[in-house]
């Protein structure tokens, strides 16, 4: 069954990018992306170890290989390069994804909220973080293929092309709780300037998430290029999470907006 099939069974209420959801999401008046023919609903992901605020190496399919089980490296920013161009299919909040059967009830526990109602705005229902698929979409053409793992997230494993709206796998967690990053304006500024970590939405260790990461010891121009990967999130834990400042930069993301130069 389709994530968009799933919604509406579950009813639940992600919404397409380029709404007013995703305008609330990424804080972006536009949305373009690699190449100007991916048009305005494409994005851009970016690491804060080589980037910092700049998307100086985005998130790219090796190859340009459009097909599940293809690579997801980091490559430098252009705006010619379909294999870089990527919508963000579908977002909306945990317990979203979590009505729509997506995630699990334990991610939901940990990352949404159990509010009996839709609302979800009380105190009780934190920290139900946002979360969202990417897409794969070279000349803005979706393909059905979204960043995500292939099996239920371990350390080491692989990020590739999967499915998009099939499982938890290809559900990425925009993990404000971990940073400390608890109101919407916090939430865009991590996202555009700070950087935030991405849980895989089929995380089953909620002490230590598998997050989105790139190799320690890998470099972009490096030859075979380095393959991202879902690591045990890092940083000093202050009892309840870590410190705010403390997780590498190699699991920091950003999101950059607009053709690329």
């Amino acid at each position: 069954m389709s994530i968009k099939s799933k919604v509406l069974a579950g009813a639940a209420t992600l919404t397409l990018v380029g709404g007013v959801g995703a305008a609330g999401v990424f804080g972006a008046s536009t949305a373009s992306a690699a190449t100007p023919s991916c048009g305005g609903g494409c994005i851009n992901l970016f690491s804060h170890q080589f980037s910092g605020t700049t998307p100086n190496y985005v998130v790219d399919v090796l190859r340009q290989g459009e097909k599940t089980g293809q690579p997801i490296i980091l490559f430098r920013q252009a705006n010619y390069d379909p294999a870089e161009d990527f919508t963000v299919a579908y977002e909306g909040k945990v317990s979203d994804f979590f009505a729509a059967g997506l995630v699990s009830a334990s991610v939901n526990l940990h990352y949404g909220c159990n509010s009996i109602s839709d609302a979800c705005t009380t105190a009780s229902d934190f920290p139900n973080d946002w979360a969202f698929e990417n897409e794969y979409a070279p000349f803005g053409v979706d393909s059905g293929l979204c960043t995500g793992v292939a099996a239920t997230a371990f350390s080491d494993e692989g990020v590739t092309l999967q499915p998009c709206g099939v499982s938890s796998k290809t559900v990425w967690i925009l993990d404000t709780y971990d940073q400390n990053l608890n109101t919407p304006g916090e939430f865009i500024e991590a996202f555009e300037s700070t950087g935030v970590p991405l849980i895989n939405g089929s995380d089953t260790n909620f002490s230590q998430p598998f997050v989105l990461t790139y190799p320690n010891d890998g470099y972009p121009t490096d030859m075979p290029r380095p393959q991202l990967t879902v690591q045990n999130l890092t940083g000093f834990s202050n009892g309840d999470g870590p410190e705010a400042g403390t997780v590498e930069s190699n699991q920091l993301w950003g999101a950059a907006f607009g053709v690329l130069p």
